[in-house]
This record gives structure tokens, sequence and C-alpha cells, in this order.
């Protein structure tokens, strides 16, 4: 059993440093399968926050005490709502997926367990993710008369219509192998070596620019569901004034003289 980090004053969040400008973000319910109940997700989306206003920070891993990475929404909370509170639920799911995208950090889930429902979500809301063999993901909303809609917002985006459409309406599992087949995760590894690897990529995009991650990170999602001609004329502005900027300079000068850049940012 993992010992829990830092707890950072949010109920069932923790946050600590994983390594330079690395932080690591803990899920820590883990006898409730890390369920996404309206105070988890609240706590998350403030630590998604913090941390986005946090220039020390170069990239965020996100993952989750026990068994489960996340199985989803707490549905015991569901079964006693009205409309008003499933809205609430359902906005600040909404948020908190949207702040995943939006925060100028990459965002690595390290996924070890099922990853269901609100909690493939959260997955395919990452940035990058990487899965140990063990992992399995679904929706499986459908089978118990909850169809994952919101779900299907960001599972849709990483795997295409019709394997998201599979998902969706037969709510079964796939595997961690399939899912890197499918889009889902970056890559798959043996249990023992997964915190490894996650730790191994996250150093891989820190060795970076904060400065031209966070905008190269912005103008992905920006430009991802424009058409091609609307896609490379935003794309072509945010390169000219890239091109502008310090370090890129900085890395130009870097590799024409054969030398490490010295990031400002």
């Amino acid at each position: 059993m993992e010992t829990l980090g830092k707890v950072v004053g949010k109920p069932y969040v923790t946050r600590e440093p994983e390594a330079s400008g690395i932080e690591a973000i803990t899920l820590a319910r883990p006898e409730k399968r890390n369920a996404l109940s309206l105070e988890l997700m609240e706590a998350l989306l403030g630590v998604l926050e913090e941390i986005g206003n946090d220039r020390s920070v170069r990239v965020v891993i996100l993952r989750a005490l026990g068994p489960a990475f996340s199985a989803g929404h707490d549905l015991r909370e569901l079964l006693r709502g009205d409309v008003a509170s499933y809205r609430e639920t359902f906005d600040v799911c909404t948020r908190l997926m949207t702040a995943m995208q939006s925060i100028p950090q990459p965002v690595i889930a390290e996924v070890d367990g099922v990853a269901t429902a609100a909690g493939c979500q959260l997955v395919a809301s990452c940035d990058l993710a990487v899965a140990s063999n063990l992992a399995r993901f679904a929706t499986p909303g459908v089978k118990i008369g909850l169809f994952c809609t919101t779900p299907m917002v960001a599972l849709t985006r990483a795997i295409g219509r019709k394997r998201a459409m599979e998902m969706l309406l037969t709510g079964e599992f796939i595997d961690a192998e399939t899912a890197a087949a499918w889009g889902l995760v970056n890559r798959v590894v043996e249990p023992e070596r997964l915190r490894e690897a996650v730790v191994e990529l996250a150093r891989s995009v820190a060795n970076a620019s904060a400065f031209v991650v966070g905008l190269g990170k912005a103008a992905f999602y920006a430009q991802i569901d424009l058409d091609q001609p609307k896609a490379y004329a935003y794309a072509k502005e945010v390169m000219s004034m890239n091109a502008l900027a310090e370090d890129a300079h900085e890395g130009m000068a870097a590799f024409v003289e054969r030398r490490t850049p010295a990031w400002k940012q």
C-alpha cells in the first residue's frame, strides 16, 4: 500500500513534489475506489488551479491510491439528488476536465487499476497517459441506466467515433493494450515499472522551456477542432509570436552552437 503524501488541506487529494519541476497529485480515497464525489472533484479542481499559477511546476502527474484509478462519479450522491444537484455535479466535473487541459503544465495520468465512467473521462482529459498492463477502462453507464454522456465528450476526442461508441453502447472493459492501440493511453508498462516510466516521461517534457510548452499546449487544444484552413491560420500566428520569444532564440542558438539551451522560463 502506498503512503499518503503531504495533504494540502483538500479532502481526498494530496499534492507533493515528485522531482525537480514535477508535481504529483494523488487521488486518496481508495476505500471508495477514488469515486469522484463533488467534494473530491472540487478539491482536485482547486489543486489544479493552484498548480496552474505556480511557475515552478513544469509537469503534473495524476495518480491514485488503491486498486482503482477512479470508478467515476459517486453513485450514492447521485441516488439522493435532484436536477439542481445533478447540474452542479456535472458542471463541476466539466470544469475539472477543462482545467486539466487549460492549465499551462502538461498533465500525465499514471493508471494502475480500473478507470471507469468519469474516471475514464479523467484519463482521456489528461494530456498524456501511461498505464500498467493491469489497467482496464470502461464507460459502463449504459448498464445502470445512466449513459456516460459527459465522459463521451473526452472519450470521443481521444479515440474517435466508432471506438467510443463501442465503449459507450456496450459498457464493456478494454484492456491496457487496446487502450494504447486506440489512443486512450500513450504507452503500457509492467506494474513495477509504472512509476519509473511516468517520471521518465515527465522529465522528458520538463526539459523543455516551460513557456514554450505552455504556449504549445494551449495552441494544441485551440486548433484541434478547427477546420484545416482556420487551424493553419491560427497556428501560424502562434508560431510567429513564439519565434519572437527569448526562449525560442536561445533554443535555436543552442542548436546551432551544439550546446544545451539555458531556458529563461
